[in-house]
């Protein structure tokens, strides 16, 4: 009995002294928001689509909810979280918690320089796990990340579309191993620098009108619609 206290009491100061896992490491910009944005309410005979991402999805999200009017109800997480961040997945998980999906577009990879590509890579199947269990049943869509321009010379491509580029290439393998389809955002716009805004980020309203003519494009293709 002895014997088998002493060996309990052992075992149990080895646990306490064993290290815990690292938290996770957080890395935030000087400014950090949220913007979330659930309109219809009301309606009940219309399928729901949530765009999530950031400042880029917030500048198409418009033409996406033009192109689906009567068809579905557009809704937006758009957030300056990044993957990586354990905050990303509160805010996703907060928003899904409130409101059924039918399809769900996935955009980020613009934010969270401070992260490696080998994290944002490591961070990409927490986010697809995150959103299947707190949107079961819906229908997910990636979007690649678009490229960067230099700010001020948009004729130019800036060195963090070489991130991006492998950014865009760990998430295909991902969607790839989940089986879920691709919306290539960053082939829409590489070859058009004239749709670029001079932040060489942003786009022109011509440029967030033509990704959101194609965003609602795979909604459609999503929803098996027309």
């Amino acid at each position: 009995m002895v014997r088998t206290l002493l060996a309990l009491a052992v075992s149990l100061l080895v646990a306490a002294a064993a290290p815990a896992d690292d938290p996770p490491r957080v890395v935030r910009e000087n400014i950090e928001w949220l913007d979330v944005w659930i309109p219809g309410n009301s309606v009940k005979d219309q399928p729901r689509v949530l765009l999530v991402g950031d400042s880029i999805t917030r500048g198409y999200y418009k033409t996406v909810e033009d192109r689906l009017k009567g068809k579905t109800v557009v809704c937006r997480l758009a957030t300056s979280k990044s993957l990586g961040d354990p905050g990303l997945l509160d805010e996703v998980r907060l928003v899904l918690g409130q409101a059924k999906f039918d399809v769900v577009h996935l955009n980020n990879g613009m934010h969270g320089w401070g992260y490696t590509e080998a994290e944002y890579a490591k961070a990409l199947p927490e986010l697809v796990a995150a959103v299947r269990k707190g949107a079961p049943g819906a229908k997910l869509v990636w979007a690649h990340t678009t490229p960067v321009r230099v700010s001020g010379k948009t004729d130019q491509v800036d060195a963090k579309t070489e991130r991006v580029k492998a950014r865009n290439t760990a998430a295909a393998a991902v969607m790839a191993k989940e089986s879920i389809p691709v919306n290539d955002l960053f082939a829409a716009v590489a070859d058009h620098p004239d749709l670029f805004s001079n932040d060489g980020v942003h786009f022109t309203a011509k440029g967030s009108a033509a990704l959101g003519e194609q965003v609602a494009a795979h909604v459609l293709k999503a929803l098996g619609t027309k």
